[in-house]
């Protein structure tokens, strides 16, 4: 199965690199129909470039900071000082409750 994705530029930057190898989400109704072997195709929100790549591994945790201990932060495309706080900036606390978090773990094909 194939699943879309938009990531911000420097986000998107991390992850043709290959420094970004896990996606960290919400874990949410449409990130549960992924499985590992599915393909990902991120968008560059500013360019329109295009990456594929395959889930190789879903990790779910109770919480981002759980997820966020779990890794090297290069790993999530966080900088070392960041802390799980940030994902506040993009999920309610109630959702995070709900849902719980992911680490998309990926390779680009």
């Amino acid at each position: 199965m194939e699943h879309n994705m938009n990531l911000v530029p420097w986000a998107f930057e991390e992850v043709k690199s290959g420094r970004k190898d896990i996606e960290v989400r919400l874990n949410d109704e449409k990130r549960q129909k992924m499985n590992v072997g599915d393909i990902i195709v991120f968008t560059n929100t500013e360019t329109g470039e295009q990456l594929k790549a395959q889930i190789i591994e879903r990790h779910l945790f109770n919480t981002f900071e759980e997820l966020f201990n779990s890794f090297d932060h290069t790993r999530i495309g966080v900088k070392e000082t960041d802390t799980a706080d940030i994902m506040n900036n993009f999920y309610s606390k109630e959702d995070q409750e709900k849902y719980k978090a992911l680490g998309i773990e990926i390779k680009l094909i």
